[in-house]
């Protein structure tokens, strides 16, 4: 019937509004057998009292409060359902304990440490391992600076592969400023560092000039 407009009359109208509260296709079948009416789908009932907004007044939802049917029953027994339930005191096998180890998209060790996760209160939470172990041994790393890999193997955690520089040096090690760190030969690390840091102290010392 898309296309044109279905007639009905103040009568039918009438009796729709009525019997909203019927089950949509209860309420369309007891229409169409009361008025005779062949051409009313279903779907042109639902739109009619969707366009006059009469609702069911059902949503779908448990009003709050609502105590569901099966509440306080145990489960039947079944056999296939059974085999799948877990067991009292077992884990699942997917259980992260803590030291588990896992490694981000960025190629960094994250490892479950003893700690209060902040965001969720949980006892345990994710931190980077290197940072981690290297805080072990030197505290925590300073205001304003980062770790940094000394041989450019971020899986390499171990506290002596890391070393804590200000972030303002980053610029000068990925290549941006100077020669890309990471991806230097292994024997010239050491002089892209010390340049690095050179350059940034020249560079540090020439802005605070500027700014007198």
């Amino acid at each position: 019937m898309r296309g044109r407009t279905i007639p009905y009359s103040p009568e039918e109208l009438a009796w729709i509004k009525d019997y909203a509260a019927l089950p949509r296709r209860a309420a369309h079948a007891a229409f169409c057998e009361r008025f005779r009416r062949t051409d009313i789908s279903l779907d042109n009932f639902k739109a009619l009292c969707t366009r006059n907004g009469w609702t069911t007044g059902r949503t779908g939802c448990f009003p709050k409060g609502h105590a569901p049917a099966n509440k306080g029953q145990r489960m039947p027994y079944h056999p296939n359902s059974a085999k799948t339930q877990f067991k009292k005191g077992e884990l699942p096998h997917n259980t992260k304990f803590l030291g588990h180890e896992r490694v981000t998209i960025d190629g960094y060790v994250e490892i479950s440490v003893a700690e209060t996760n902040p965001h969720t209160g949980f006892g345990r939470r994710y931190m980077l391992k290197h940072r981690y172990l290297w805080e072990q041994h030197h505290g925590p790393v300073p205001d304003g600076h980062c770790l940094k890999c000394r041989d450019g193997n971020r899986l390499n955690t171990d506290p002596s592969n890391w070393v804590a520089i200000p972030r303002a040096l980053l610029p000068f090690l990925n290549g941006h400023r100077g020669p890309h760190y990471d991806q230097a030969a292994p024997e010239v690390k050491p002089a892209i560092l010390t340049l690095a840091k050179l350059k940034h102290a020249r560079f540090s010392k020439t802005t605070a000039k500027e700014m007198r």
